[in-house]
């Protein structure tokens, strides 16, 4: 039950800061739930395509095989199917009707994948258990929370900026893709140089999704007047 909490704990705090930050014209419950949900559903098929293009890996050294996992594997493959649900949840929906829902949307779906990630990362019977469970939840569940931030971020902008619509679309999806990938890679290349520079990388993330994020709810068309 303990591991449990720790696994979820990350998963709740960063869902009620975004709802929070939602402060002008809140998203419908029922719409964010399926969002989680959503994101949790295609951890099934997403483990199953990883599983089927890590098969297709050609013999490489150590480093190469990480770049290979990291930017083909996991941030490809988590990205591109966290990115078809964000498009067929919300890009048609009434109810994303600011550029701030874009991100709200993008966060709760990276959330639901994150949320069922850890837990099986936790529960895991080799690498599992207490420090794993810490460790995931400081870093690696809140780095999906900011690749959806980043994700959302464009996506907002392709759906109210339509004369930049493609590049904004694209953006959407290379945009967290890098970022997974080198996260991953950082971590799966175990390059000693390049463990101090994760750190920087780390706070270069945190600063650049909250930037974000507040741009998009400042940018808000429900401001009272009084604010803007």
């Amino acid at each position: 039950m303990k591991l449990l909490s720790i696994a979820i704990a990350p998963v709740i705090i960063a869902v009620i800061y975004i709802y929070i930050r939602d402060k002008y014209e809140k998203e419908p419950w029922d719409l964010l739930f399926l969002g989680v949900i959503f994101g949790a559903v295609i951890t099934a098929p997403i483990i199953k395509i990883e599983n089927i293009v890590t098969s297709w890996m050609p013999v490489l050294g150590k480093i190469e095989e990480a770049f290979y996992m990291a930017f083909i594997v996991a941030s490809l493959v988590e990205e591109a199917m966290k990115y078809i649900v964000l498009y067929f949840l919300s890009w048609r929906n009434r109810n994303f009707n600011e550029k701030f829902d874009g991100i709200v949307y993008a966060v709760f779906i990276a959330l639901g994948f994150a949320g069922v990630e850890n837990i099986l990362y936790v529960f895991n019977p080799d690498f599992g258990g207490l420090d794993t469970a810490i460790g995931r939840s400081i870093i690696s569940v809140p780095a999906h929370g900011i690749f959806g931030v980043s994700m959302g971020y464009s996506f907002a902008m392709a759906k109210f900026e339509p004369e930049n619509r493609t590049r904004h679309m694209l953006l959407g999806f290379i945009v967290p893709l890098l970022l997974h990938g080198v996260f991953d890679f950082i971590l799966l290349s175990e390059i000693s140089v390049l463990m101090p520079l994760f750190w920087v990388f780390v706070l270069f993330l945190w600063v650049y999704a909250l930037k974000r994020i507040k741009i998009h709810v400042e940018s808000s068309p429900f401001k009272p007047t009084k604010e803007k």
